[in-house]
């Protein structure tokens, strides 16, 4: 913030967080500006939009992870209108702010009302500045919620509506120019996952000689295969295929003297994460003949749409883990490799076999059988040149991290950056009354 100069003068808020701001600033407690109302979940919801119909606006729909439903209005209900912001109030992001769009607020959030003349988007950088605070006060045990008292007691800095306006308009313009550089940095996070993909998926169909010679696959969404790879299905490969065990577990995952259930997401990121377990109760006897062992594969069998069908490797040694009822279980034949069957279900034209395969009324859950997988053809290549397949792409994703993190690391500086200078203007740390947006700047040397 080097380049900002200060106020001239400076007085102490008494506010821990907001430390000294600007002799001619004031301060209001929250409830004063703006009054939150909780969300309700409506009591039916339509998978399609028609007349009358307003989306329902959970977590995951705002941050575009899932399609919106939607809902009728009724009485109890809260209505939202576009660029409202809105608070978690429940969960793991509680005291975290969002912006809303129009439709029916969730019971997890609570939208926010202005009751005070202030300038809207002054406000909304004031919530962005408060969010660490609501977050740090947090409470509840289980599941986190917002501390209510906290959110309408803590005291805002008040600038006149003028300054407001204009430390708005600086911080549009300066987060818009961050935000366009993080947004070229996860197109490329993006394009390292494509790129990377790619190469496993040439490398496990076509090998890693460009000279080989091809021969049809006789399986239409496979094509062309080099013509010393054997075309197999998986069911001829495997010694075992086996589903797992669902007793009913605690919560908490299992510490290193119990037995731990795995759940479905230890698959879910494409290699295996032995922390996804659920701890057996001590009274259940653990059923011995579904502990995991080094080098199985496992395979999602019920989960989303996207994730159904994920699958990893065991990659060490875990005597206390269980397998769950959905994850498959595969073991195979001396001259297959799990590893490279793992990179082959993870290649486009295979994930979509399963996902045709794949069954289920809802979206969030979709089962596959057995047979989807050992009905799937494999392209087996002699072993010595699948061992020299691997290491080709253990090489090549070693780089793909390297410059995804270095990617990851500067999202990470900027986003801090982007926090930082909201901070410092909305708080009065910086003196921005005579920053000119550049246009204007421009507009006014013409002349």
């Amino acid at each position: 913030m080097a380049k900002y100069q200060k106020y001239s003068e400076y007085k102490d808020s008494g506010v821990e967080w907001l430390g000294t701001i600007p002799n001619h600033w004031s301060l209001k407690k929250h409830k004063y500006i703006a009054v939150f109302s909780k969300g309700k979940n409506p009591e039916l919801l339509f998978d399609n939009y028609s007349d009358g119909l307003y989306p329902y606006l959970s977590m995951d729909s705002l941050r575009g992870k899932v399609e919106s439903k939607y809902a009728e209005y009724k009485k109890g209900l809260v209505l939202v209108q576009d660029n409202q912001p809105l608070i978690i109030w429940d969960g793991s992001n509680s005291g975290e702010f969002v912006l809303g769009k129009k439709g029916l607020l969730s019971s997890t959030m609570a939208s926010a009302s202005l009751i005070y003349k202030i300038q809207d988007k002054y406000y909304w950088y004031l919530c962005v500045c408060i969010e660490p605070e609501m977050r740090k006060y947090a409470t509840g045990m289980g599941i986190p919620h917002v501390n209510g008292e906290e959110l309408r007691g803590i005291l805002l800095p008040l600038p006149d509506l003028n300054e407001q306006a204009q430390i708005a308009n600086f911080l549009d313009h300066e987060t818009a120019k961050i935000d366009t550089l993080i947004a070229k940095q996860e197109k490329l996070i993006e394009l390292l996952k494509e790129k990377r993909q790619a190469v496993i998926s040439h490398a496990v169909t076509k090998g890693l000689n460009p000279d080989v010679t091809m021969k049809d696959s006789g399986v239409e969404w496979l094509g062309q295969v080099p013509e010393h790879w054997k075309c197999i299905k998986i069911k001829h490969i495997t010694t075992t295929f086996e589903q797992g065990w669902s007793p009913q577990c605690d919560s908490r995952p299992a510490e290193s003297h119990e037995y731990g259930v795995l759940k479905v997401g230890c698959v879910n990121s494409g290699s295996f994460r032995s922390s996804e377990n659920k701890a057996l109760p001590p009274e259940l006897e653990p059923r011995l003949q579904y502990l995991i062992q080094k080098d199985d594969l496992l395979i999602s069998r019920a989960n989303t749409k996207e994730l159904v069908g994920s699958a990893s490797v065991v990659n060490g040694d875990y005597p206390n883990l269980i397998l769950c009822d959905k994850l498959y279980r595969l073991r195979f034949s001396k001259n297959v490799l799990p590893e490279m069957v793992s990179l082959y279900l993870s290649i486009g034209a295979v994930r979509k076999q399963i996902e045709l395969g794949a069954t289920g009324a809802s979206h969030s859950m979709q089962n596959i059988g057995q047979d989807t997988i050992k009905e799937l053809y494999y392209l087996l290549p002699p072993y010595e040149e699948a061992l020299n397949i691997l290491e080709s792409i253990k090489q090549s994703n070693q780089k793909f991290d390297e410059l995804t993190k270095k990617a990851e690391s500067a999202i990470q500086l900027m986003q801090e950056r982007r926090t930082a200078l909201i901070s410092s203007a909305v708080t009065g740390k910086i003196d921005v009354r005579n920053w000119q947006h550049p246009n204007e700047a421009k507009t006014e040397l013409s002349a």
